[in-house]
């Protein structure tokens, strides 16, 4: 198979798309984002079917907790992920805004305009969700968008492509506004990452590895993040009912995700009074607890932190403590 020739059309596709949305009206864009959260929700079930055959493939070939987790689609996620796109609709829409204007001497006005990239390519790993919340953004910001997710997920995602899909031509829109790749081969990714003329921008959603390798292999400019390690501070005048809430939520909501708490700091002045406090609830949960000296002085029984633990984003449940004289 010819990946490249087949990037070649993918992104011919998706550049005439671009053009189409770049001048596709506010009311009309809004029109799609609401008919697809729409068929969203009268496409659960089919949604959920695939994303069952999904966790099924991910469980059988040994994937933990945290990456399952991140796969699946309950009632709620699908739910969240309608109530997305109808956020999106009600945004200000950015194309055409006028950032800033300059006057010359000579009478000459020139103005700074937001306007769309273009194509924008998307690789991702193991969240469904990603599809919907890309495909809803660029389509809201006037750039087509090519889609790349792993094959864990490949079911889930095409699932909810259809969806939308269905949604696009109910509100009278053919063009390829949004393309799913469904081949989801290393060979494609790398056709996709040199595909220079027919993507703009390309941006990798996922873990530390994968966002290295785009940029590695990227002839494209990227836009990037290695690390999602999250802190959470609790100050000496801090609500502690407050704060252990917050921190509960922070870890153990959603520990797979890249903004879950992966450290907990803790003022010197209150660490006697909440780390106790903060350690029982975080263990009812099943947390893995680590901590600094002054913290295992408090607790006694927990692993001592290391320096490597500190730069882990663990995404799962396992939490580093350290206690601090400040904010500084």
């Amino acid at each position: 198979m010819d990946f490249e020739l087949k990037m070649k059309d993918i992104t011919d596709r998706a550049r005439k798309a671009a053009v189409r949305l770049a001048v596709m009206s506010e009311d009309e864009k809004n029109k799609i984002l609401l008919l697809m959260a729409d068929e969203l929700k009268s496409s659960r079930e089919d949604i959920q079917a695939a994303n069952e055959l999904d966790i099924a493939n991910s469980g059988e070939k040994g994937k933990n907790a945290a990456f399952l987790d991140r796969l699946r689609l309950d009632d709620k996620r699908i739910e969240g992920m309608c109530a997305m796109m109808k956020e999106v609709a009600v945004l200000r829409d950015p194309v055409g805004d006028v950032l800033e204007t300059v006057k010359r001497p000579n009478g000459l006005r020139i103005e700074k305009v937001r306007i769309p990239i273009g194509v924008i390519g998307i690789i991702y790993e193991s969240r469904p969700n990603v599809t919907a919340d890309c495909v809803s953004l660029c389509l809201k910001s006037g750039n087509a968008v090519i889609l790349r997710c792993g094959s864990d997920s490949i079911n889930s995602n095409s699932a909810i492509y259809k969806a939308l899909e269905k949604a696009s031509a109910k509100a009278g829109v053919e063009e390829d506004l949004f393309i799913l790749i469904e081949d989801t081969s290393r060979e494609m990714v790398e056709a996709m990452l040199k595909a220079t003329g027919g993507i703009d921008l390309v941006m990798p959603r996922g873990g530390e590895s994968l966002i290295r390798e785009v940029v590695e292999k990227s002839r494209i400019p990227v836009i990037k993040h290695y690390k999602g390690i999250c802190h959470t501070y609790v100050d000496i005048d801090a609500d502690l009912e407050m704060a252990k809430n917050i921190c509960l939520n922070a870890k153990v909501q959603r520990p797979g995700v890249c903004n879950a708490m992966e450290t907990m700091l803790v003022h010197a002045e209150v660490a006697e009074k909440f780390i106790p406090e903060i350690a029982s609830g975080l263990r009812e949960k099943g947390v893995i607890l680590k901590g600094c000296d002054m913290t295992r002085k408090i607790l006694g029984d927990i692993e001592e932190v290391s320096d490597e633990d500190y730069a882990t984003e663990w995404l799962d449940l396992v939490l580093n403590i350290r206690i601090v004289g400040s904010m500084d």
